[in-house]
């Protein structure tokens, strides 16, 4: 009963942060992004709203990306979806049973994730993909309220520092964590927070770490390998 109770609290965050105006900067942005767009999306009407995250519901795993890229999710509505982001990540989840399909193009291209959950610390595409702190902050209460409604999640891999601060911000913030004082990011390092949650940290798939070969998909394999482990997927 909990969790076909979730689906309409999930549904109600999910409208909320695509309503959301908290940020001037970060709305201008992505609008203007959306309106004169990149030369290989002119005939493409852009999303240019906040974005949501996305996933299965019951999601054992909360996978914990920066922010939408500006013509990427920004694009397409879909966190990691039309980027070269996703091009290297979602190949990975579906061969980790977590994903569908190995490709993410469109918000409504079928693709659903099973286990898991994708989401952000910030919704908006942000100039230069640096969000201000205070940015950082008024987007909080999204990632809280998303947490909050899914109930399952027994791991959180987040994908770069800034995802990893924020989501200790969040502990902090929600009172599981006095201090952020011990955790310090690097790839495939964990914890174990007091509620249980395992926390594991990669870096971001970024194409200026992939395309340098700081991250290769056998280490963000390894990342998700793990995931399914600690949630008792395998």
């Amino acid at each position: 009963m909990s969790s076909r109770l979730s689906l309409p609290v999930l549904d109600q965050v999910v409208q909320s942060i695509v309503a959301c105006e908290r940020c001037d900067r970060l709305r201008t942005y992505c609008k203007g992004i959306g309106e004169t767009k990149r030369r290989a999306y002119l005939d493409q009407t852009y999303w240019a709203k906040p974005v949501p995250g996305f996933g299965d519901p019951r999601a054992r795993i909360l996978i914990l990306g920066l922010a939408p890229g500006a013509h990427g999710a920004n694009r397409t509505g879909r966190p990691f979806t039309g980027d070269g982001s996703g091009d290297f990540m979602y190949p990975v989840l579906h061969a980790m049973g977590l994903a569908s399909k190995p490709m993410a193009t469109h918000r409504n291209d079928g693709l659903k994730l099973k286990h898991s959950y994708i989401a952000s610390v910030v919704r908006c595409a942000p100039p230069g993909d640096k969000p201000t702190p205070q940015e950082i902050r008024n987007c909080s209460p999204h990632l809280t309220a998303e947490i909050a409604s899914l109930k399952r999640v027994k791991v959180v891999v987040c994908l770069g520092k800034i995802a990893f601060d924020g989501y200790l911000a969040h502990l902090v913030n929600t009172g599981e964590l006095a201090s952020k004082r011990g955790f310090t990011f690097g790839h495939g390092a964990e914890y174990v927070l007091p509620s249980g949650v395992h926390l594991i940290t990669s870096y971001h798939p970024s194409l200026r770490n992939t395309l340098t070969g700081k991250l290769n998909t056998t280490m963000f394999s390894k990342i998700f390998i793990r995931a399914r482990e600690l949630a008792g997927l395998d």
